[in-house]
């Protein structure tokens, strides 16, 4: 699956932002005319990539997602991201080294709940260590683990932080959970 660099960039927007965005939105994040945009964009429809979500809204496709080196999940794999693990596998919230703050989460629905209650110095303790990241991983899902260090790669701190990442664990959970759901 070999695209242009500028192709590749559409991609990567349109994966990091979740949501369809309008030509307009995603021409002034590369940098080109919203006429050259719109010819790449035709160049990744054609190719599945991308679909239109409604009139100028733009999305990212599951082969798009392919083409940007994230595996095709099946129900299966959603499934398995989505069990409950033992104490000794759960994610373990600390506050600072050696301060555990007496809270786990034993799967990712658990820990999307967890993220809107735990100190915030727990989320800021975890993140730049690349704790989250490394947890999800573990649990076979290396596009949330991406979309993470994407975060962490921001300027967030406090309930901002806390908001982006309750966020974006709680839109895979649930595309997850309609995955897990689907009778292929």
């Amino acid at each position: 699956m070999n695209v242009s660099p500028v192709k590749k960039r559409i991609l990567e927007i349109l994966w990091e932002v979740g949501n369809p965005l309008r030509r307009e939105n995603i021409s002034e994040r590369i940098g080109l005319p919203t006429n050259s945009t719109m010819g790449h964009l035709l160049g990744l429809i054609k190719a599945e990539y991308v679909s239109v979500a409604e009139k100028n809204h733009y999305a990212i496709t599951d082969l798009g997602k392919e083409a940007l080196g994230f595996p095709k999940l099946d129900r299966k794999q959603a499934l398995n991201i989505l069990s409950h693990l033992p104490l000794e596998k759960a994610f373990h919230f600390y506050t600072g080294p050696n301060q555990y703050a007496g809270i786990h989460a034993d799967s990712l629905d658990d820990f999307c709940r967890k993220i809107l209650t735990v100190d915030l110095d727990a989320i800021e303790f975890h993140l730049p260590r690349r704790d989250f990241e490394s947890w999800v991983n573990y649990l076979g899902d290396t596009e949330l683990a991406k979309k993470m260090s994407v975060i962490r790669g921001r300027d967030l701190f406090g309930e901002a932080l806390r908001k982006e990442l309750y966020d974006t664990v709680k839109s895979r959970r649930d595309e997850l959970a309609d995955l897990s759901r689907s009778l292929h």
